[in-house]
């Protein structure tokens, strides 16, 4: 399988996009006036503390305060358990990492449990654990790992607290490798914690990685076969990032300097135009329909113009593979995380059923994020979790329309008009005027001075005063204002 990375990079922002055999899995958008802050190390405030739910909310600088839960505030024992309130105290400063983006209307999720990621590994200062990354399988290289790591640290004669976490690009690093990572690590831990002591509250104490820099840590593997880069100036401060920290990455750099626009080349804003539609079309002919909504994701499974060649169930199981390859995909792509419920055409032969999970586990396995297919519901939904860190594709480049308020739906004029309606009888019991003119969208005065014509001047002859329209171009169908004369 073909693998490759393309980097658009631009001053007001940079995108990445995963390609495998030419076809987009995964696109990430970081704009500079709005960096995603995960990972991000802040010294904060607590402002509230909130007994009821074991959780406090703490000022690191945003627009809203954060979040935390009592589980996410280390104490000194390992096995302790303590209310909030004997945790932390309203005007308290607590140094706190960024786990989850502020999402829609909710603000960051934070925890005290600091740990900081390099090429192999995450070291966790506040830890005394070596652990590894559950994706690496091999027992033998499990052992490997961590003996090599003890033996760096021994080497090292590192004696205070702290502990590593294996992450699975680890698998087959030698002890060199680590040990340079240990070096690093412990090195910005060292500035970070000289920091923690004279900065004020709130104020950020460590940032993250750039997304060009983040992508080269945690999305690069060894299938990836070329990582291609737009931006002359981003070029070299990758390779120089890449000679420090990667080396084994250089001769799969590639400056891109092409005229024309290298996410066009490999038709990459086609396909991130599509990924904001609400539908997904299958080559079989049949489609998927993406609802996204704030408690969870509902995908619908449909055969469409599918009819298959010999059986009913046949088509049904054949639409139901492709949908299976085509969702892990859409995940992926769009970023879609939480809850997320898919509605299969139901299947008969219990043997279908088994095969379209084991399809949708097996893509589901080439996923970054943390996935869990929790199991079928008596209604026959498939339903299943995504690990949720960042907004979404649709999030990030999209708003509620203002028309609609994201509802998806508008008023119809008619509706519109008798609200009017409604709004003039108000008008009339509650003020003494002349007349009164009603400004409204185009398609609304149409309908009063046509079809609706006839309860106008029944409401005219009941008020005893005159009724005008004024057409606002601006004025969105259900937008409309009733103005005394």
């Amino acid at each position: 399988m073909s693998e490759e990375i393309l980097m658009n990079i631009t001053p007001m922002e940079s995108r990445v996009a995963v390609v495998e055999n030419g076809v987009l899995q995964e696109v990430h958008v970081e704009r500079t006036q709005r960096r995603g802050i995960v990972g991000n190390i802040y010294k904060g405030k607590v402002v509230r503390v909130l007994p009821g739910m074991q959780a406090a909310f703490v000022d690191i600088g945003l627009d809203r305060a954060a979040f935390i839960h009592a589980s996410e505030i280390s104490t000194r024992e390992a096995n302790a358990v303590e209310p909030i309130s004997a945790l932390v105290q309203e005007g308290q400063a607590l140094i706190v990492q960024v786990t989850k983006d502020p999402i829609g209307t909710k603000g960051a999720r934070l925890t005290t449990q600091l740990s900081i990621p390099s090429r192999y590994l995450v070291y966790m200062p506040r830890t005394a654990h070596v652990g590894i990354s559950l994706k690496i399988e091999d027992e033998a290289e499990r052992e490997r790992l961590k003996q090599a790591v003890a033996d760096c640290i021994e080497a090292e004669g590192i004696e205070e607290a702290g502990g590593f976490i294996l992450r699975t690009a680890a698998e087959g690093a030698g002890a060199e490798e680590l040990l340079v990572d240990i070096r690093y690590l412990r090195r910005l831990w060292g500035q970070i914690a000289a920091q923690m002591k004279t900065a004020g509250t709130p104020s950020v104490i460590y940032e993250d990685l750039s997304l060009a820099m983040r992508t080269l840590r945690d999305l690069v593997n060894p299938r990836i076969e070329k990582i291609r880069i737009d931006s002359r100036e981003n070029f070299q401060k990758v390779t120089q990032f890449v000679a420090e920290l990667m080396p084994e990455l250089g001769d799969r750099l590639e400056h891109y300097p092409g005229e024309r626009p290298i996410f066009d080349l490999y038709g990459v804003e086609d396909e991130i135009q599509k990924a904001l539609e609400r539908k997904v079309m299958l080559k079989s002919g049949g489609y998927l329909v993406i609802d996204p909504a704030e408690a969870m994701t509902t995908i619908d499974v449909n055969t469409g113009a599918f009819v298959g060649h010999r059986t009913l169930e046949e088509t049904i199981f054949k639409t139901n593979l492709e949908a299976a390859t085509a969702i892990a995909r859409q995940l992926r792509l769009r970023n879609l995380g939480g809850i997320i419920i898919i509605d299969f055409i139901d299947m008969e032969d219990e043997e279908h059923r088994r095969q379209v999970l084991r399809t949708l586990e097996k893509q589901l396995d080439r996923d970054h994020a943390k996935t869990n297919i929790i199991g079928i519901t008596e209604l026959g939904l498939v339903q299943m979790t995504r690990k949720r860190t960042r907004e979404s594709l649709e999030q990030v480049l999209c708003e509620p329309c203002v028309s609609c308020q994201g509802r998806g739906k508008l008023k119809t004029p008619d509706t519109v008009c008798y609200e009017i309606f409604r709004e003039i009888l108000r008008e009339a019991r509650a003020y003494q005027a002349e007349g009164y003119r009603v400004l409204a969208n185009q398609k609304v005065v149409d309908r009063l001075l046509d079809e609706e014509s006839g309860n106008v001047a029944d409401l005219e002859s009941f008020i005893g005063r005159p009724i005008k329209f004024q057409v606002e171009t601006m004025y969105s169908q259900e937008q409309y204002d009733v103005v005394l004369l």
